[in-house]
């Protein structure tokens, strides 16, 4: 009956959806409140059971690169493909084993020679593959000497690799970014291999052993005290030796990725939610909670008339480090990202101890990260507004890197999405917002093997279950409200992408 009367209204209302813009009170209102009333947090829990019941049948765990990871996957899948969706599942790699066979080389071979102390004067970064390779070495936007203050961006930007003579080893300084994005940028820029040595300050001047969890340069790439990398980046003409022996095994897993019958193509409104789960456990809220939700909203609005495209994804390997949105966004071209005018984000929404914590995009709290890139103050408002209508409150929550968001506002795409907390302690504040026990963590069961199907709040779940489809509905209908994206807009967003481990 429902798909009849989902029929019955697209028939009526698609003409308009097509011909005519969305405006409050219009399609994107109906609408929003139809899928409102026809997703449940009943339904949501069935799917939670689904994966639950996977996660049993595979050694308790849906992690990547276990069977558990692949059943889940095919379980999303089928339930979208019979919902009418085009799916795509796009494979992506993660380390599976990685190991040094023998202690890395770094040698100075030009104009004089010297040889450097493999795991102290240098080590090799995990995971890098094997290489030998003889090269001049070329700074990379070196910041000598350091200031008192970690402030280096070197290789934090494309554009810092200006000028870079593809074949050269690239020696990048520590400091303000993430190490796998200095390399990533290398390895794009034809690097050969990759020193990346330590910045230079008090407490960051000795190199040790670092697993970055990245492999994409392709090229040999080993870690650096200061002294060396001064010492090579004063050296005229310097050219070394850089050797690793190691054997890095690559495994496979898929991302889900489903695409709305209608709407523009030019418009592209995506919503995501991690898959895996890690290999502690079932993963049942974290993120199994997010998954379930956009799996119903999107089994719900599969027949809806929609003027901008709607795209679901269930990203692989965020576990291990925002793999599947990572290497999804990197495969975008400019213009494929430019498509994609907002990304939603729901990673945790059924916390036992739970918060509706709405991340913070225009940095109104002042906290730790800066703003999102523009619009992603809108998407706050509008998740904020729909709380609203329900005399919920909400806080907001720091754009910190850790969830799927990341790889999308690096490239200055608006994002935003609902959090209701993970190992963090509940204030005192949050109890007397939205009940629960303060000092406690929002979710006890964090990346434990207790995060079951008995680890979900079912108040939480259904209000964030709204909450999804509200802001997925209007986004489909109605787009007005996220400023235009340019250039200058793209390059400030990529600037201040988020830091992990710098």
């Amino acid at each position: 009956m429902r798909r009849i009367v989902i029929a019955l209204i697209t028939a009526l209302a698609l003409p308009m959806a097509m011909a005519a813009p969305a405006h409050a009170g219009g399609l994107d209102d109906l609408f929003a409140k139809l899928l409102v009333k026809q997703v449940k947090g009943s339904n949501v829990k069935k799917h939670l059971d689904a994966l639950q019941a996977i996660a049993t049948a595979n050694g308790g765990t849906r992690a990547a690169g276990t069977p558990g990871y692949n059943a889940s996957r095919d379980y999303v899948a089928g339930k979208l493909r019979k919902a009418g969706y085009k799916v795509t599942l796009q494979p992506i790699n993660f380390v599976e084993s990685w190991t040094e066979n023998s202690p890395p080389t770094l040698n100075l071979t030009a104009p004089s020679a010297k040889t450097f102390v493999p795991n102290e004067d240098f080590f090799t970064f995990q995971p890098s593959p094997a290489g030998d390779v003889t090269a001049q070495v070329q700074g990379v936007d070196l910041t000598l000497p350091p200031t008192p203050t970690p402030t280096s961006t070197s290789g934090c930007e494309a554009s810092d690799f200006a000028g870079f003579v593809a074949g050269r080893i690239a020696l990048i300084q520590r400091g303000t970014c993430a190490f796998a994005l200095k390399i990533r940028n290398a390895g794009i820029a034809g690097a050969s291999g990759i020193i990346v040595f330590n910045e230079g300050q008090p407490g960051r001047t000795d190199a040790f052993p670092l697993d970055i969890g990245e492999w994409r340069a392709g090229v040999p790439m080993v870690f650096a005290d200061f002294a060396v990398g001064n010492e090579l980046a004063a050296t005229a003409g310097a050219t070394v030796r850089l050797k690793v022996d190691s054997t890095l095994v690559l495994g496979t897993n898929d991302n889900v990725i489903a695409e709305s019958r209608f709407g523009d193509p030019r418009n592209v409104v995506m919503a995501g939610a991690h898959l895996d789960s890690v290999p502690a456990g079932p993963g049942i809220n974290d993120n199994g909670s997010g998954t379930a939700s956009i799996l119903e909203v999107a089994e719900e609005m599969a027949l809806y008339p929609v003027k901008n495209k709607v795209r679901f994804a269930f990203w692989a390997g965020e576990e291990i480090g925002l793999l599947g949105s990572d290497q999804y966004v990197e495969s975008l071209s400019q213009a494929q990202r430019d498509r994609i005018k907002v990304y939603l984000n729901f990673d945790m929404v059924a916390s036992p101890n739970y918060a509706y914590k709405l991340y913070d995009g225009d940095n109104s709290d002042g906290v730790g990260s800066p703003a999102g890139p523009p619009g992603s103050a809108e998407i706050e408002q509008q998740l904020n507004a729909f709380y609203g209508t329900r005399d919920l409150p909400t806080v907001g929550t720091d754009f910190d890197g850790r969830s799927d968001y990341g790889p999308f506002i690096a490239v200055g795409i608006p994002s935003g999405g609902i959090f209701t907390g993970a190992e963090g302690i509940k204030t005192a504040e949050e109890a007397a917002l939205f009940g629960g026990t303060a000092g406690v963590a929002y979710d006890v069961c964090y990346h434990q093997a207790c995060d079951t199907i008995a680890n979900i709040n079912a108040t939480a779940l259904d209000v964030d279950a709204d909450a999804i489809a509200d802001s997925v509905a209007r986004y489909a209908f109605n787009l007005s409200s996220i400023p235009p994206r340019t250039a200058a807009a793209q390059r400030a967003a990529t600037a201040q992408a988020v830091e992990s481990v710098s």
